[in-house]
């Protein structure tokens, strides 16, 4: 072979070296922009899973909330439901009651008519302690039982507070003004009375004095050794003296 020719193949093995490697270059660069593409949507892919995540974790929290918000609701419901009941069961009973108050009326009218006549004849047998007073308290009640405006409630509560102050004067000393007839002469006097044990009457000028006599229902009078006492007695119970032990005339029982 001769030089020129030598050269020439040398030359050419050069240039088919060289077109080689540059065909070799640009594949890797191919390769190494493909690898990053895809490390880019790897990652882009990455994200989303990342940003999915987040999402159904927000929502899992959001539900276990809704979980536990319906079984609160639930449990109140159910609260409301027993105080329901339990206020229909009070509207019940009140219509019950309702419904029976025309048959306790029915009862409690003719009872209190028969209470306001047996304490009228009581009055009419006992001591006649305050006794225009308390002829006065029968009137008003018969006529509040005739007075349509009044709830048999209150007739009823006025009825028991007429019994409850007969029943005061029994347990009372106490001392007040009137008049008594002595033999045809109304006198003035102060009266006295030991609850229901004794009743007195002493003249304002203090000179006569008198007992009652509830078996004979009249008065009678007392000798001169009983002014002082019926005085001092008075004056006790008008609070003028202190309490003390005097000597009274009253009747032993039998």
């Amino acid at each position: 072979m001769s030089k020129r020719t030598l050269i020439a193949s040398t030359m050419m093995g050069a240039f088919a070296l060289t077109g080689s490697a540059v065909v070799s270059a640009t594949n890797l660069n191919d390769l190494h922009n493909e690898e990053a593409k895809i490390h880019a949507a790897a990652a882009k892919s990455q994200e989303k899973i990342n940003a999915l995540f987040e999402q159904s974790q927000e929502l899992l929290v959001e539900y276990r909330g809704v979980v536990d918000e319906t079984e609160n609701l639930k449990i109140y419901n159910d609260y409301l439901a027993s105080l329901v009941a339990d206020q229909q069961r009070g509207i019940d009973s009140l219509q019950k009651q309702i419904d029976s108050i025309e048959d306790t009326k029915q009862g409690i009218v003719p009872l209190m008519f028969r209470m306001i006549d047996s304490l009228e004849k009581f009055i009419e047998l006992d001591v006649p302690i305050r006794l225009e007073e308390r002829k006065e308290r029968i009137e008003r009640l018969r006529d509040l039982m005739a007075n349509s405006n009044v709830t048999v409630s209150e007739q009823f509560r006025q009825v028991l507070d007429a019994y409850l102050i007969e029943t005061e004067y029994g347990t009372r000393i106490a001392s007040y003004q009137g008049t008594l007839d002595d033999n045809g002469t109304e006198v003035t006097v102060d009266f006295f009375n030991l609850g229901r044990t004794a009743m007195l009457a002493l003249s304002l000028d203090q000179k006569h004095a008198w007992v009652w006599n509830n078996d004979t229902r009249s008065w009678e009078a007392l000798g001169d050794e009983y002014l002082g006492s019926v005085n001092e007695a008075v004056k006790m119970a008008n609070g003028l003296v202190p309490a003390e032990l005097i000597k009274l005339p009253i009747k032993a029982a039998e």
